[in-house]
Order: structure tokens, then C-alpha cells, then sequence
């Protein structure tokens, strides 16, 4: 796993929960890995049968380590994009299904600002899923109308949720 500043891997339990609350909504799906750091969200998104997964991080080391991960794992189904996130998303224009976002808790905004990108840039398929973490001491709101909290839960001082992007609602 690659060393890095803020780099904090889902822990295994929670990482358990969010894919048992997503087992019907994985295959098939494109899926957005905003800070893939050590890989483990987009790895296990790609082995339960999601059709493409763009893992993206700013930090050289852990696109690289990524590399070295999917080649050994013989993925398919993984792009890896060395970038800073806000970048990635003013130039993308495919839309996603579902999105982890979990920046190193010291950055905590950059939820907000990736949800602001999403939504702005219109790169969320209807009733798509956006994975959420965050330190139980910071707060997290949806101030977006189109959003909704469909899962929430909270792991030691870990806060997670999954909410849903729904413009017929």
C-alpha cells in the first residue's frame, strides 16, 4: 500500500457494509473512485462486475501502486488516472452511477466541491448512489435538492452514508 499524506483505507467492516448495501447496484454500473488511494473501494468494485471503474488520485505513488495492483489482478474493467479530482471532473463528460467520495479527512470540503462538480457538470446517471465517508466530529450535509440520505451509519468515529441522486423526485 502506498505511503501518503491523508491517506486512510476504508477499514475492511465498513468497506463489508457499504458493498452488502450495494450488491444489486455494482454490476454493470460505471463507477467514480475520487480518491482511490490505496485502491481498495474501486478494487472491490471491479470484482463484483461493474462494467468500468475510474479511479483517479492526485498523489503519483498511489497511481502507481494502483498500476502495479491491477496488472497483477489482470483487471479489465479499471481505468487509473493520475489527477487531481476537481480537474478530472471539469473535463469529464460520460456520467457515473455510482461515486465514492473519501478525501483525507484534513480535506474534508472537497466533498462539498465534488458534489458541486457532479451535479454542475451533470456527470451523475439518474438514481445514481454516491458513497460518502467522514470523521464523526465534521458534519455532512446534502444541499442539494436532488439528493437524498438512502443509507447512513457510523463505525467507531467514522461517519458513512449513501446518498441518491433523483431528478423525478
Amino acid at each position: 500500500m502506498p505511503e501518503g499524506e491523508g491517506l486512510r483505507p476504508t477499514p475492511d467492516r465498513i468497506r463489508e457494509t457499504l458493498f452488502n448495501w450495494l450488491a444489486f447496484d455494482v454490476p454493470g454500473a460505471h463507477v467514480l473512485d475520487c480518491f482511490a488511494g490505496a485502491g481498495g473501494l474501486g478494487f472491490e468494485a471491479a470484482s463484483r462486475e461493474a462494467r468500468r471503474v475510474t479511479m483517479i488520485d492526485k498523489a503519483r505513488s498511489a497511481v502507481t501502486s494502483l498500476q502495479r495492483q491491477s496488472a497483477k489482478l489482470g483487471t479489465q474493467n479499471i481505468e487509473l488516472i493520475h489527477d487531481d479530482v476537481l480537474h478530472f471532473l471539469a473535463q469529464a463528460n460520460q456520467p457515473f452511477d455510482l461515486v465514492f467520495i473519501d478525501p483525507p479527512y484534513a480535506q474534508g470540503h472537497l466533498r462539498e466541491q465534488v458534489l458541486d462538480a457532479l451535479l454542475e457538470k451533470k456527470l451523475l446517471n439518474n438514481k445514481a448512489l454516491i458513497y460518502m465517508e467522514w470523521p464523526q466530529h465534521q458534519q455532512m450535509q446534502l444541499n442539494h435538492a436532488e439528493l437524498t440520505w438512502v443509507k447512513q451509519k457510523k463505525a467507531s468515529c467514522v461517519c458513512y452514508a449513501i446518498a441518491q441522486y433523483d431528478l423525478t423526485g
